[in-house]
């Protein structure tokens, strides 16, 4: 009886450990003063059937003929409008004279077995902007 009580303290003090640092505390501002930091509800079954980055990142890009124009390089999130974008990989051969460029990530169709930039194709996308990573 005695083992049962110990685990089951063991068991609560975990689970008090793990709210604790769930919860995130609120940033010290000046003597005493705190601010809150606001919290939205996410219906986490929606977001579960979402696109994972991990899987989107090198991945090929197809048009609507099924021609493949790159690959994606990376996702970026604007921090002036928090819009995403598809960095794309175009042209050269394995990494070689490739060119990247940005496309909204809306413009992108992604499906279970494919990623789609309808009316994409190679040319029009080597004639973009050419894009280059922010040095850190």
């Amino acid at each position: 009886m005695k083992r049962a009580n110990l685990f089951l303290a063991a068991a609560l003090g975990v689970s008090a450990l793990g709210t604790a640092v769930v919860l995130p505390a609120a940033p010290t501002l000046a003597q005493g003063t705190t601010q809150r930091i606001a919290t939205t509800k996410v219906d986490v079954a929606t977001v579960a059937t979402g696109h994972r980055s991990s899987k989107i990142v090198g991945a090929k890009v197809v048009n609507d003929q099924n021609d493949t124009v790159g690959t994606v390089d990376d996702l970026i999130i604007s921090p002036r409008d928090s819009v995403p974008y598809a960095i794309l990989s175009v042209g050269g051969f394995l990494g070689v004279g490739d060119r990247l460029v940005a496309i909204p990530y809306s413009a992108l169709q992604i499906t279970d077995d494919k990623i789609e930039l309808p009316g994409g194709n190679k040319d029009a996308l080597k004639n973009q902007p050419a894009f280059h990573y922010a040095k850190s």
